[in-house]
């Protein structure tokens, strides 16, 4: 099968889909399929976050550059197109290839249909809604979405659609630390990892920190700037006295990434909206208890005891700090190897590539014999 997958950017600062849509194309050319990746940017043919394939597949694996229509030449015979994300003037064009060629398309909607996503930059979305978005999506083939909030964002427009449910993966390190040398001296570390964005709900999770202010913790936040938001949020830990124990790092990736996650004790995701929560998934994987919101769609914490979710707002956030701080190092290390666990044996890139590829034979199939919707 000859998949060609698309994405808004490959480069680190995209977030999460620029890992998440490139590893699914990996674990698809590892299993059998030919897959091309492609963004409007060009970032395919120069992001470090597309490796090569772990398995067999690496020469099924291909970094398409230029324009669309381009890239699909130099790809060749497509049968199935899949479309991560929504609003651009790309999603509109795959969706008018799609139809042009007569092949089926499926589009994840990566949280973008979320209501606090669809408030932000309100009037544009609504302008491309009513000239594009709300269409292309009742013609798709098929609708992906990573978690149920999200497949219900989509059953909530009416679209004609019942989404397709499949996670994304998560890799697991090479070595995992046992808890003995996991055991931490000095200060703890409560992390943040992921665009410096006011959807991540920084600002609430500092205020939060001030009013809880837990003795003998830190908190690092790590991440690209996304239009000058990093000035703003140094601003608040320096109204808020917090200079001495809140720190922004910057971006990491790779080793320094690995490191920034083995040093920690906490991981905290804040967020206002997300379609999956990726960096949940890494943290678990890394062995880390994770304290984030009830907008992150991530109930196998609490089913799991290996984190907790909490109100958007600071005070829910506040009792989170409170209870995870207190717990002692062997409580959280425990929880941390109940999140590992959960990562090994539920979201594992192998079985969600094979998921995906019955989606796709299904939608071709339906689609060539008119049973789709």
């Amino acid at each position: 099968m000859r998949i060609f997958m698309s994405s808004g950017s490959f480069d680190r600062s995209y977030g999460g889909p620029a890992y998440s849509v490139s590893r699914l194309g990996r674990a698809l050319a590892d299993a059998g399929a030919e897959v091309g990746l492609w963004a409007p940017d060009g970032s395919a043919g120069r992001s470090d976050v597309i490796r090569a394939s772990e398995g067999q597949g690496e020469d099924r694996l291909a970094r398409l550059g230029g324009p669309l229509q381009a890239a699909l030449e130099t790809f060749g015979e497509v049968d199935v197109l899949h479309d991560s994300g929504l609003w651009w003037s790309h999603n509109h064009a795959i969706s008018r290839q799609a139809r042009q060629t007569g092949k089926p398309v499926v589009v994840s909607t990566r949280g973008m249909l979320a209501p606090w996503a669809m408030r932000h930059k309100y009037w544009r979305k609504k302008v491309a809604w009513q000239l594009y978005q709300r269409r292309d999506l009742e013609r798709a083939t098929a609708i992906h979405a990573t978690s149920p909030e999200e497949a219900g964002h989509v059953a909530a427009l009416n679209l004609g659609h019942t989404a397709t449910l499949i996670p994304n993966g998560a890799d697991l390190p090479a070595d995992t630390p046992s808890p003995e040398t996991a055991a931490r001296t000095g200060p703890r570390k409560a992390v943040f990892l992921g665009r410096l964005h006011p959807v991540k709900g920084l600002p609430l999770a500092l205020e939060a920190w001030k009013a809880v202010r837990p003795d003998g913790w830190v908190f690092e936040i790590a991440g690209p700037d996304e239009d000058g938001y990093r000035a703003v949020l140094q601003d608040q830990i320096t109204k808020l006295g917090l200079d001495d124990c809140v720190r922004l790092i910057g971006a990491v990736d790779g080793n320094t990434k690995i490191e920034l996650l083995r040093a920690a004790d906490l991981f905290v995701l804040p967020s206002h909206s997300e379609s999956f929560g990726m960096v949940v998934a890494e943290a678990l994987a890394h062995s880390l208890p994770v304290l984030t919101t009830e907008a992150v769609p991530w109930p196998d914490l609490e089913r799991n005891d290996c984190g907790w979710r909490v109100p958007v707002s600071v005070a829910g956030l506040s009792e989170g700090i409170s209870t995870a701080t207190a717990q002692s190092d062997e409580a959280r290390i425990a929880m941390g190897e109940r999140g590992h666990d959960l990562v090994r044996t539920q979201y594992s890139w192998e079985s969600v590539a094979n998921r995906f590829l019955d989606l796709y034979s299904s939608v071709q199939t339906g689609f060539k014999t008119g049973q789709v919707a």
